[in-house]
C-alpha cells in the first residue's frame, strides 16, 4: 500500500543557516564566504546573506581578515540545554565510581565565564583531604576541572584569558607559553593535571564532559593533598577521570 504520510516540511533558509553555523562551529579557524559556499554547495550571495543574519544575532563573528567564525553563543545555548538535562543525575554513577576507586574528593564542575563552579561533590573519607564547597568556584586556568574544560574549548577561549592569568601559588601558569604547552599536553593525554596551581600542595585531575560536537560543558575531577598521591599513581587517577567523563559524555550524546 502507498505510504500517505507526508514528510514534515523543512524551512530551507533555516536549514542552510544552521548548516553554516555547524560548519563554523567545527572549524579550527575562520572561513571566508567562498570556502563556506563551496563546502556547503550554496551560492555566495546566499551564504553572505545568511552570515550577515547570524552575525547580527551574535552567533557568528566577522574577523578583520574578512573570515567568519562561530561565537560562544552557540556554546551558551548548549550550556542551557545541559542545565536542563540534570547533569548531577547523569554523572552520579561515575562520581560514585571515582570515589570508590580513588578514595579522594570528587567534583562535578561547570564553566562560568573564566571560572568553574562546583555543582556537586563526594567528600573524601581520608583524614587528610581536599575540600571545596558546592557552589564554590576556581579560575579555569588553575584547577583540574577548569583546565580540562579550557583545553577542550581552547581555540575559542584562549583570547579571553589575556590579562587574566592570575597567580595563586608559585606553580600557577601565568604566561601563554606555559599555558599553551600545558593545554597541548592535556589534549594529548585526555585529562588535565593541576600540580598545586590554585592551592599549595593540593593536586587535582580533571576531564571534560563534552557535547557531540566536542564542546566541553562540564568536567569531572578528583582532588587530593599531594601527601595522598601514591608513587606512580598520577596516570592511573588521570585515566580513571578520563574514562568517567567520557562515559557521561556518551550519555549526553544519546540524549
Amino acid at each position: 500500500m502507498p505510504n500517505d504520510a507526508k514528510a514534515p516540511k523543512v524551512d530551507s533558509t533555516l536549514s542552510k543557516g544552521l548548516a553554516i553555523l555547524e560548519n563554523l562551529a567545527s572549524a579550527r579557524q575562520g572561513k571566508g564566504v567562498t570556502q563556506i559556499s563551496r563546502e556547503l554547495e550554496l551560492t555566495k550571495s546566499n551564504t553572505f546573506r545568511l552570515l550577515q543574519t547570524l552575525t547580527t544575532l551574535g552567533y557568528v563573528k566577522h574577523f578583520e581578515d574578512k573570515t567568519y567564525g562561530a561565537t560562544l553563543k552557540t556554546w551558551q545555548v548548549g550550556r542551557a540545554l545541559v542545565d536542563n538535562l540534570n547533569l548531577r543525575e547523569l554523572a552520579a554513577p561515575e562520581m560514585s565510581f571515582l570515589s570508590q576507586e580513588t578514595g579522594e574528593t570528587v567534583y562535578l564542575a561547570v564553566p562560568e565565564n573564566l571560572t568553574v563552579i562546583y555543582i556537586d561533590k563526594i567528600d573524601s573519607q581520608k583524614p587528610i583531604r581536599s575540600w571545596n564547597a558546592v557552589g564554590g568556584s576556581a579560575p579555569l586556568h588553575c584547577v583540574g576541572t577548569g583546565k580540562a574544560i579550557l583545553a577542550a574549548n581552547y581555540e575559542r577561549m584562549r583570547d579571553q584569558l589575556q590579562g587574566n592569568l592570575t597567580r595563586h601559588t608559585d606553580r600557577t601558569l601565568t604566561s601563554f607559553a606555559q599555558l599553551d604547552a600545558d593545554m597541548a599536553a592535556t589534549q594529548q593525554r585526555g585529562y588535565a593535571f593541576d600540580t598545586g596551581e590554585f592551592r599549595d600542595r593540593i593536586l587535582s585531575f580533571g576531564a571534560p564532559i563534552t557535547l557531540p560536537d566536542g564542546v566541553a560543558v562540564a568536567a569531572l575531577g578528583v582532588s587530593l593533598p599531594d601527601i595522598n598521591l601514591a608513587e606512580n599513581a598520577e596516570t592511573r587517577i588521570g585515566d580513571l577521570v578520563r574514562h568517567a567523563a567520557s562515559s557521561v559524555s556518551l550519555k549526553l550524546s544519546r540524549g
